[in-house]
């Protein structure tokens, strides 16, 4: 039986395009059966998350004095919101397994020490997700509560239950992934992308994105969820940073002792 063939690389690792397609695909189909695994998972507990998501807008409404209701407006609509809310949860637990195969791919060409690195890289970004994603919970409330003010007192409010869910999640789902961006970073930096020096040298930039996308991701009255959320992205940055200048320091002392090495051999 023939030895199975291994995927072509150079000596620096690279591989020709058309195998980087192929190792796109593979990639690809892992993450996706690992989120359709998860969302198989995710469809029992639907309906209990679906009832969490609600509560904010039935409390909001409860203390406003004023009627509350999501509505259904199609008949296929209530299991359409239940498989969403099951790929949304499969999307979530299954972020270890997407998440290892995305440095996977960037990251083919590591060492055998330094594959470690992929663990810790997947260690830290699946918290970090999780993070944002609670983050994103303490806000909603308080970007319903400043949406249902804009309706007179004495109105009901009745929201089509995608349209809802669909706010909800993407809140959700957007500060989980923008929690997740510092890691991205530190990839950047292990790949030779990104030097530390050139990630503190653009922290004003970065702070500026930080605040365009908080301002957009809460309510322009709820200064405090948007300090929260400036605040934690802002320490993640530095705290990035800081992971690469430790890396960077390290990669020139394995340098510099191989040209001592080089040189006292040569010599």
């Amino acid at each position: 039986m023939a030895a199975p063939t291994r995927t072509p690389r150079d000596r620096e690792g690279r591989m020709p395009l058309g195998q980087h397609l192929l190792e796109l695909r593979k990639r690809l189909l892992i993450a996706g059966l690992a989120v359709i695994l998860g969302a198989v998972g995710g469809y029992f507990t639907s309906e209990w998350v679906w009832a969490q998501l609600q509560q904010p807008l039935l409390q909001v409404a409860e203390e406003q004095g004023r009627t509350a209701e999501v509505a259904y407006t199609y008949i296929t609509e209530a299991f359409d919101t239940l498989l969403q809310i099951s790929f949304t949860v499969g999307f979530v637990i299954s972020s270890p397994v997407w998440l290892y195969q995305l440095w996977a791919f960037f990251v083919p060409a590591l060492h055998r020490k330094e594959k470690r690195y992929a663990l810790g890289f997947v260690l830290a970004a699946f918290p970090l997700f999780l993070a944002g994603c609670f983050v994103g919970w303490l806000i909603l409330p308080n970007m319903v509560e400043l949406m249902i003010r804009f309706a007179a007192s004495d109105t009901a409010t009745l929201l089509q239950a995608k349209v809802y869910l669909d706010f909800a999640l993407k809140l959700l789902l957007a500060v989980g992934l923008a929690f997740i961006l510092p890691v991205f970073l530190v990839l950047l930096n292990f790949v030779g992308v990104l030097s530390a020096k050139q990630i503190l040298k653009g922290w004003r930039i970065a702070i500026l994105l930080i605040s365009v996308f908080a301002a957009l991701a809460t309510p322009a009255a709820d200064v405090v969820s948007m300090m929260l959320l400036i605040g934690s992205m802002g320490v993640l940055y530095f705290a990035a940073a800081g992971v690469a200048w430790l890396h960077d320091r390290a990669v020139r002392r394995r340098d510099k002792a191989l040209d001592e090495e080089y040189g006292t051999a040569s010599a």
